[in-house]
């Protein structure tokens, strides 16, 4: 079936990702260097600010869905999330030390936690069954044009600017802040969720999950880190 077909919420949350991935990537792919030649940090520094950001996201999307199921609400997560991160973009230009990047980078990714599964859930709750996939691979799509267009737009932006860093994360920060208007207008909450009809999970069931899980998840963070170093 047609994508032209899929409800206006799941395009604006496709466009949503685009504009945030658009903007994340103009800066992730600075960040190291920016870190090393001009707040003097080292490689090491690099690493492990990159991989306890990434652990941060990875472990707050184990409980946000959870959440979201909880309160019966996804949007209010979902604005809260991308506000969260897009907040972030201008602090990225406005660093004088790592300290500063370090914050930032952290609370990025807790929005991109935070924001994951509940929008992932809101798609379900605004798509017909017939077009789930649909659904889903129109918002991906989007997502890797972005992933593309950022580094992209940073490479050309570097040029333009005679490789000033601080102008560039200025820049990357307009289509951040773009994706709350976007939210707060192109997506209504739906009365009915999906998960109202499915099994909820409850905390007592993570409980339940066997120390090998545990022991893949704490050894997928240790890669996180050593490969992010």
């Amino acid at each position: 079936m047609s994508p032209k077909t899929l409800p206006k919420g799941v395009w604006a949350l496709g466009f949503v990702s685009l504009l945030m991935d658009t903007s994340s990537e103009m800066i992730h792919s600075l960040l190291p260097v920016f870190l090393t030649s001009v707040l003097g940090a080292s490689a090491l520094s690099v690493g492990i600010i990159e991989g306890v950001a990434e652990a941060t996201a990875s472990f707050t999307k184990v409980f946000s869905g959870v959440f979201s199921d909880r309160v019966g609400r996804r949007k209010p997560l979902v604005l809260f999330g991308y506000g969260l991160a897009a907040l972030t973009k201008p602090v990225f230009a406005l660093a004088p030390t790592i300290g500063w990047v370090v914050a930032a980078r952290f609370t990025d990714r807790l929005g991109k936690g935070v924001r994951g599964a509940p929008r992932d859930a809101l798609i379900a709750d605004l798509t017909p069954r017939e077009l789930i996939g649909a659904a889903y691979g129109l918002r991906q799509s989007l997502d890797t044009v972005g992933a593309f267009a950022g580094p992209l737009i940073a490479v050309i932006a570097m040029g333009l600017s005679g490789d000033d860093y601080r102008l560039v994360f200025w820049v990357a920060s307009v289509p951040a802040l773009l994706t709350v208007p976007l939210i707060l207008v192109g997506i209504k909450e739906p009365e009915i969720h999906q998960a109202a009809t499915a099994k909820r999970v409850i905390w007592s069931e993570v409980r339940r999950f066997p120390a090998a899980y545990w022991s893949v998840v704490a050894v997928a963070l240790v890669m996180t880190l050593e490969h992010r170093a």
